[in-house]
């Protein structure tokens, strides 16, 4: 049997590129959402999800979600999380240009909001291996460098956790200037969520 469906992919604020699909057909219509992360009303934006002045019907949804579980209750908004990490990124950079960041990101992607709202804020570039990646997102390129003399750091090892003890950077930096550097390293890691009660 063969029925003609239309495919409509829709942004799901993952990371960049990601998407969530919407198949409609003579049978109805269906959402699969992969790993999506939207704010409150950003799903009433899309024009795609509407059909006149109304959302769509959609007889099923499918959620292929890490976080679909009862224990991810309650995540912060992208923009709690990032008032409480620049407040702290804030404070510790502030208190001299030897205090140092590590953001300790896990995935390869995936934070380049975090990095663009820092640098703005902050007006300090986010030091990363590789620039390759991030070829293809322009809007990235101007907040990110390969320049390790920067106070804060996205920068990976093989052995992250292992390499980071001791103050010193996964990049290898340890002091500037003869100055030893003053490192805290933040996890920027949705998973916490899951492992807290309240």
């Amino acid at each position: 049997q063969k029925e003609d469906i239309e495919v409509t992919l829709l942004p799901a604020g993952h990371c960049p590129g990601s998407v969530m699909f919407l198949f409609e057909g003579e049978n109805g219509t269906v959402l699969y959402t992969g790993d999506f992360r939207l704010a409150k009303g950003e799903a009433a934006r899309m024009e795609l999800l509407h059909s006149g002045t109304r959302v769509k019907d959609i007889q099923s949804v499918y959620l292929d979600t890490t976080f679909c579980d009862p224990k991810f209750y309650h995540i912060p908004s992208r923009e709690e999380c990032l008032r409480g990490i620049l407040e702290l990124v804030r404070s510790w950079t502030s208190l001299t240009r030897y205090h140092v960041v590590w953001l300790n990101c896990k995935a390869a992607y995936g934070y380049e909001y975090l990095f663009i709202n820092l640098s703005e804020e902050l007006g300090i570039k986010v030091h990363v291996n590789k620039l390759d990646m991030f070829r293809n997102m322009p809007e990235i390129l101007y907040h990110v460098t390969t320049d390790r003399r920067t106070q804060i750091h996205a920068c990976r090892h093989p052995r992250d956790d292992d390499w980071f003890r001791g103050n010193r950077l996964p990049c290898g930096m340890t002091c500037q200037n003869g100055t030893p550097l003053h490192v805290i390293s933040i996890k920027p890691s949705t998973m916490w969520f899951g492992e807290r009660i309240k």
